[in-house]
């Protein structure tokens, strides 16, 4: 499981997937279909981003075992901003035109 930063038009959501890449095609085809053509995404702890959320983390993270899926786990930019340092984010992953 991975979980990233994602950087949309409509502002920042964190999301957990089982996908090895935030770039894999069928990500990228599923977020597509959010209206999420272009993003600048980080990738982070996931450890880190399950002592942080716990409980919704437990039950987001249950409900992905055994597929190939993606979930948002946060989709408040204040309180993602909150928890995550800008220190912590490594090297973006740009997707789009």
């Amino acid at each position: 499981m991975r979980a990233y930063l994602v950087f949309t038009g409509t502002g920042p959501i964190l999301i957990l997937t089982t996908f090895a890449s935030v770039t894999d095609p069928r990500l990228v085809e599923k977020l597509k279909h959010k209206g999420i053509e272009k993003f600048i995404a980080y990738e982070v702890s996931v450890e880190r981003t399950r002592e942080l959320y716990g409980v919704p983390f437990q039950v987001i993270a249950r409900d992905l075992a055994g597929s190939e899926d993606v979930r948002v786990l946060d989709f408040n930019g204040h309180h993602i901003f909150a928890n995550f340092r800008l220190a912590e984010l490594g090297e973006p992953i740009k997707h789009g035109d």
